[in-house]
């Protein structure tokens, strides 16, 4: 299993991250939008075999992130992350995908 648990944090120069800057956060679980708030955080969470995709819109510096999950629920949806974060998000929750197929082995 892949061992990659990385944290992503949206830039504090958008809008909405100024203060308390969202974070998405992938392990080989799930991936998670922490939105820190002056007392506690706001959690949204997909299992990574549960993403069915990952849309990325991106502007001259900002990128704009939506996880969608496989069951129809609420989207994961960040804004204000880096070109660079919003692929490296997107590439490895596609990586810790494959792997999850591939140690499950073929199905009988």
């Amino acid at each position: 299993m892949v061992d990659d648990n990385r944290v992503f944090t949206a830039s504090r120069l958008t809008s909405g991250n100024r203060l308390f800057p969202v974070r998405i956060e992938v392990n080989q679980n799930r991936v998670t939008r922490i939105k820190p708030r002056l007392f506690g955080s706001n959690e949204e969470s997909i299992a990574i075999p549960k993403v069915a995709s990952i849309n990325i819109q991106t502007g001259i510096l900002w990128s704009d992130i939506r996880i969608d999950s496989a069951g129809g629920g609420n989207p994961i949806v960040s804004h204000g992350h880096s070109k660079e974060d919003a692929r490296a998000i997107r590439d490895l929750i596609e990586r810790l995908q494959q792997t999850m197929r591939s140690s499950q082995g073929p199905k009988t």
